[in-house]
């Protein structure tokens, strides 16, 4: 097309020359030089394009064949991920499997060797063959140890003699020794020996060694034999105070000086208020005669607070009302001081002896924590003495204060009445005198 262009401008540009013939045969040999290089660019089109569907066509094939690889290498990928976790969890079994195979050889080792009974655990040996033959003596050393065997032995006294005789084993829990002196439970005795419990067990112990089954039995359970035990010992009232300590100790005394100020106190108010009723009716019975004189006179004789206010109140009769009230009021509060004599101290002993028990409470804790510090918690019998004064005291308190504070409390009550029934008294007195004046 350019090449045409070019032709056309320099025909253009050089006049008139050229003629129509001329131009015209340009004209078709230009389009016959077009057409002819149309035609091949045609041809180089197909061609070009059936080497691409040629080379699209095997590419396709290659991609297909591609993808079945991929299918099948990503199944195969698939099966070999499952074959590989199946491993692992047959590898972790297997551990685990060696793991408790292992923990059951040291364990069985640990107990069994108690019982002189031994186990391969060396690094020849098979673990599940160590680990059945465990079993196999467990077995064994369980129906040893659950069935009773007898023997002959040797067994301390309670009195540390030595008898000699036959043993009869309850598994390895409980013991009975049966020999000419005695015929007893065993306990143990420390080192691997037996003693006689001090509890009367012959019974029992004749009936095991006849085979004989009695309805209860009396039978000491130890869990080993190394430790030596303790004989029972009944705890006595003695026992008692002791773990009290000193402080415990104080609040008896105190407790006993309570009950002494009670029985003087109950003293003072029976004496206090003996005869009111008695001296009343001879003073009425008088009054009502208006013979003042003969009713002092009548009790004279008579002791005790009651006495001593009415004989004031007699006294006193002929003057004022306002007066005699006065006089009566005064010589009932004289007689206060002597009927309410030891009833507020008594009161305070009841207040002081739970605050005792309180303090006694608190210096028991702070020696168990104190041998707690210095020998920790092994062995609970070193705590026994710090615990045992907290709890005594406390209880001792209690066991002081309560009775104090409610028989203290019932006697000012009884103060009270007393007081009460003199004022009674008095001003019916005064009221039959002004009776009789009027």
């Amino acid at each position: 097309m350019r090449f045409f262009i070019l032709l056309l401008t320099i025909a253009l540009t050089s006049g008139t020359a050229l003629t129509a013939d001329e131009l015209s045969d340009a004209y078709q040999k230009e389009y016959a030089f077009l057409k002819a290089q149309k035609d091949e660019l045609t041809k180089r089109v197909k061609k070009e394009k059936l080497l691409q569907d040629k080379e699209v066509s095997k590419l396709q094939k290659k991609v297909k064949s591609l993808q079945s690889k991929y299918v099948a290498l990503s199944k195969q990928v698939k099966s070999y991920t499952v074959k590989i976790e199946k491993a692992n969890d047959s590898l972790t079994n297997k551990t685990s499997n060696k793991e408790i195979t292992n923990s059951v050889i040291i364990q069985a080792k640990s107990l069994l060797g108690d019982y002189n009974i031994a186990v391969d655990d060396s690094k020849n040996a098979v673990a599940i063959d160590s680990m059945k033959k465990a079993f196999t003596d467990a077995v064994k050393l369980y129906s040893d140890l659950s069935s009773v065997t007898s023997s002959n032995g040797k067994f301390y006294l309670v009195d540390g003699t030595t008898a000699e005789g036959k043993v009869i084993k309850v598994g390895n829990i409980a013991a009975y020794g049966i020999s000419n002196k005695v015929s007893s439970a065993l306990a143990p005795a420390g080192n691997g020996e037996y003693k006689a419990w001090n509890v009367d067990t012959t019974n029992d112990a004749k009936a095991f060694n006849s085979n004989n089954q009695l309805k209860d039995l009396k039978i000491f359970i130890y869990e080993n034999l190394d430790k030596d035990v303790e004989y029972t010992k009944e705890k006595t009232l003695q026992d008692t105070l002791d773990g009290g300590g000193t402080i415990g100790y104080i609040i008896l005394v105190l407790g006993a000086f309570g009950l002494l100020l009670l029985i003087l106190r109950v003293m003072l108010l029976t004496k206090s208020g003996s005869n009111v009723k008695e001296i009343t009716e001879i003073v009425v019975n008088k009054a009502q005669n208006n013979k003042p004189d003969e009713a002092y006179d009548a009790i004279t004789h008579y002791k005790g607070s009651t006495a001593r206010v009415i004989r004031a109140t007699l006294r006193n009769i002929n003057r004022e009302r306002a007066h005699i009230e006065d006089i009566v009021m005064e010589n009932i509060l004289n007689e206060s001081n002597n009927i309410d004599r030891f009833g507020n101290f008594v009161l305070v002993l009841a207040a002081v002896a739970p605050l005792l028990g309180l303090l006694g409470t608190v210096t028991g804790m702070i020696a168990t924590f104190d041998i707690i510090t210095e020998h920790g918690t092994g062995d609970p019998k070193l705590l026994s003495g710090g615990i045992s004064e907290a709890l005594v005291t406390t209880m001792l308190g209690l066991v002081v204060a309560i009775p104090l504070l409610l028989l203290g409390n019932l006697l000012s009550g009884w103060a009270q009445n007393i007081k009460d029934s003199m004022e009674q008294s008095a001003l019916h007195i005064v009221n039959i005198f002004e009776k009789q004046k009027s």
